[in-house]
Formats: C-alpha cells, sequence, structure tokens
C-alpha cells in the first residue's frame, strides 16, 4: 500500500514515525514535533526590486525597475531624500538651508523661488515661463530661480524645448535635498488624480515629456547614465557583501524626475525672511506669482 515513493514522502510530512517496508529509509530520524496552528504573517512577495540572485524570486532575473521604459519610471516611488521632509516655511519665517548650502537667499536680494514638479509637466511648464516673464520685467530687481529633481541632461533638454531659461537660474537637485529642506516631499494619490487635476490635465497641450524621453534615448544619455551608475553601485554592493549586509534597493531612474513630486514657490525679501508662499495645492497648480512678486512691494 505504501509502494509509491510520493506517498512515502506525504506520510513522512504528517509526522508518521514509521513506514512498512521503507527501502528509502524516510523514517530513520525521528519526525520534529508538529507545532500548534496560529496566524503568521506571510513572507512579502517578490517584487520588481527583488535580488536578481535570489532563485526562489518569482520575477525572472531580467525584469527589474531599471527595464521599465524610462516614461514609466517617473510614476514609480522614488528613494527617499537623504534628509527628513521638513515642515514647509510660512510667511515670517527665515528660508531654510538645505544640507549642502546649494540655495542661500537673502542678502540683499529679492528672490522668487519656484520648485517645479517634473519636467514634461505641462503646470511646470506654464509655471517656468510665468517666472521667466518676470525675470525679464524686474531684470535688476528681482532674482528668479526655478529647482529641477530632474537629471541635468533631462533639464537642459527640457528648457531647450520651451525656449531656453532666459534670466532664470537653473538649480538642479537630483537627490531632492532641498525640496525636502523646504517641506515638499511626495504627493498622495489626490494630489495628483484629483479629478480637477484629470479635467486640467486633458486640456492642456504642453507636455513635452515623451519629447525629453525620445530625445535622451536618441542621443544615448539613458546608456550613459545606467553605466555612470553602475560603478558607484557595484562598489557599494560589494562593500555590504563583505559586511554581511542585505541587497542593496535600487529605486527607478532618476532621468526624468518623479510624478509624484510636490511643488511649491515662494517669496523671500533681502533679508532672507518669507513673504509670500507655499505648497502647491495639486499637480496642476499653477501659483500665482504675480502675487509673490506684490508681496515683495514691486
Amino acid at each position: 500500500m505504501f509502494s509509491g515513493f510520493a506517498t512515502k514522502l506525504a506520510l513522512k510530512k504528517l509526522g508518521i514515525p514509521s513506514i512498512p517496508n521503507d527501502p528509502f529509509n524516510l523514517s530513520s530520524t525521528e519526525p520534529e514535533p508538529r507545532k500548534p496552528n496560529k496566524l503568521t504573517k506571510s513572507a512579502p512577495s517578490p517584487g520588481l526590486d527583488s535580488n536578481p540572485d535570489d532563485k526562489s524570486a518569482n520575477w525572472p532575473a531580467w525584469m527589474s525597475i531599471k527595464s521599465l521604459p524610462l516614461s514609466v519610471q517617473p510614476w514609480l516611488t522614488p528613494v527617499p531624500p537623504p534628509i527628513p521632509v521638513a515642515e514647509p516655511p510660512k510667511i515670517g519665517d527665515l528660508a531654510p538651508l538645505d544640507r549642502d548650502r546649494e540655495l542661500v537667499l537673502g542678502r540683499g536680494k529679492m528672490v522668487l523661488v519656484v520648485f517645479l514638479r517634473c519636467v514634461g509637466c505641462a503646470f511646470a511648464q506654464k509655471t517656468f515661463l510665468h517666472l521667466r516673464a518676470l525675470a525679464t520685467r524686474y531684470p535688476n530687481d528681482l532674482t528668479c530661480i526655478a529647482v529641477s529633481h530632474s537629471s541635468p541632461v533631462a533639464t537642459k533638454k527640457w528648457l531647450d524645448l520651451v525656449g531656453g531659461a532666459w534670466g532664470v537660474q537653473v538649480v538642479v537637485d537630483e537627490d531632492r535635498s532641498i525640496y525636502a529642506a523646504w517641506g515638499l516631499g511626495l504627493g498622495n494619490f489626490l494630489y495628483l488624480f484629483h479629478p480637477a487635476s484629470q479635467v486640467a490635465g486633458f486640456k492642456e497641450k504642453g507636455w513635452l515629456g515623451a519629447t525629453v524621453v525620445g530625445s535622451l534615448q536618441r542621443t544615448g544619455a539613458v546608456a550613459a547614465a545606467a553605466a555612470a551608475d553602475a560603478q558607484p553601485r557595484a562598489a557599494a554592493r560589494a562593500a555590504d557583501a563583505g559586511a554581511g549586509a542585505g541587497p542593496e534597493y535600487e529605486g527607478p531612474n532618476n532621468l526624468m524626475g518623479n510624478k509624484w513630486q510636490q511643488a511649491g514657490a515662494w517669496a523671500v525679501d533681502g533679508r532672507g525672511r518669507i513673504v509670500w508662499g507655499g505648497k502647491a495645492l495639486r499637480a496642476d497648480d499653477v501659483m500665482d506669482l504675480d502675487a509673490g512678486v506684490a508681496a515683495l512691494g514691486l
């Protein structure tokens, strides 16, 4: 009755101590005591960022976040910024100082600083064009700064498509540490997919994301960025392996920035104090920069 090998294995799993006529010696050891049933958390299923060397993962080795199209990756959750996201500055506060002191305001200059959501966004384009017009209108009295968290090459291509920066100073903040210092983190579902945002998005014609992606792919910028990114990651993985650390998390490609990043704008007087501004309420919120100029007394 117990001649089948599969049957012997099943009986062994059930904890039967001995099997008659056991030619495979399946019952040579004492079975483990059965544990009482209890609710336990199941192990997390492997995702796109699973370790490709893990043979137990369900995803094939070739499938990873990096293998997704460049136009898709900005929709994925990015790695966290290197510093915690602070509270946004309020009117009367001193302008925040970022970790690397890349954005130091005040010093006798009136400043209008705009944090762009991402390159290719039609609402970011409208905000930037408005900022550029103000920089042209007040060339001697107002310093206009635009902060982008997309890569330098994508930011430059986007600026070329909209006609150049002109009098606007452009700061690239790929790791989003300046954004975090000014209280700009990731938006929630309604920030991006609010019905009003969707209606406004359908009406806009200034979406340049696909054009920027096509340019980066044609010029080989994607492959160059991947090659530049591979060396430090390989060194980090080797160091982690020597220290017994787990696999390094690899987030989505940051060439195009991220769709979930919050935008904002502030006006800062010559003493370095905030006189106007805040977060954008939604992805389609084109902030009233004229109100910021008026708050500066121009």
